[in-house]
């Protein structure tokens, strides 16, 4: 099968141009939005399997490469939660109308909380957080920092570690980590308006599950679930991790669709 091209939607962020590559699969609503992780992209193996759920049941699905990601435009290093946000905003906004289930992966949830707020009220039906990482840089990333990486950070702007998920290295920019302090939304209550699913490993090395946990004691009680997954590690990308999403996103149609 010949893979789809992407869809291409032009915005300007704080003066700066830029096309943002999407996918969409037309249907039914409510609208499934998949918000991905940092320097992942709208093709990966979590997004695809959501793309196929919803063809087969003829629901509305959205799907997008922030800037400096996958198809868009832009430079990766130049981008923020904040810009990155704005971007995910200008395209649910012009592809989408009606209720929206946000489907946010690592950075995705991150995103998916901040667009929660900020899109018009009443839009965002429910939330799906597969390993959440909101405020990483601050939480995860900052108290990591080795001395001479602070000092890289300082002379160069950036640092630079070896990934564990391709042979390129996961790049974190002084103005990613500054941004991500004005960016953060678990410093006070969260009010998400929706219900909020989360998925989390208890085996990922990269977002420990107690952030999870840290992250629920910020949300309304009432509507809120955690799922920990004894053996799931950040990806959860195995048969059993997949078929748990889409168990969550069938559920959360229904709900929608009911209210």
């Amino acid at each position: 099968m010949t893979e789809q091209p992407p869809s291409f939607h032009e915005v300007s962020i704080a003066g700066a141009p830029r096309r943002l590559a999407f996918l969409k699969v037309e249907g039914e609503g409510p609208t499934i939005v998949w918000l991905g992780g940092y320097r992942s992209d709208m093709r990966g193996t979590k997004a695809e399997r959501l793309s196929e759920m919803a063809r087969g049941a003829g629901w509305s699905f959205l799907r997008l490469d922030y800037s400096g990601h996958g198809e868009s435009d832009g430079r990766f290093e130049d981008g923020t939660i904040t810009g990155w946000t704005a971007e995910a905003r200008a395209v649910i906004e012009a592809q989408t109308s009606g209720a929206l289930i946000l489907v946010g992966s690592s950075m995705g949830a991150w995103i998916a909380l901040r667009l929660a707020r900020e899109l018009e009220a009443g839009r965002v039906a429910s939330l799906l957080l597969l390993a959440p990482a909101p405020d990483f840089t601050s939480r995860l990333v900052e108290p990591s920092l080795t001395g001479p990486e602070c000092v890289a950070l300082e002379r160069d702007g950036f640092i630079a570690r070896p990934s564990d998920y391709g042979p390129e290295p996961t790049v974190y920019t002084q103005g990613l980590l500054d941004d991500g302090c004005r960016a953060a939304v678990m410093d006070g209550p969260i009010d998400t308006g929706c219900p909020v699913r989360i998925i989390q490993g208890m085996a990922d090395p990269d977002v420990p599950y107690d952030h999870a946990l840290e992250l629920v004691s910020h949300l309304p009680g009432e509507g809120v679930v955690l799922t920990l997954v004894a053996d799931g590690d950040h990806r959860l990308a195995r048969e059993e991790d997949l078929a748990r999403m889409e168990s969550a996103v069938s559920d959360l149609v229904r709900d929608a669709r009911q209210a």
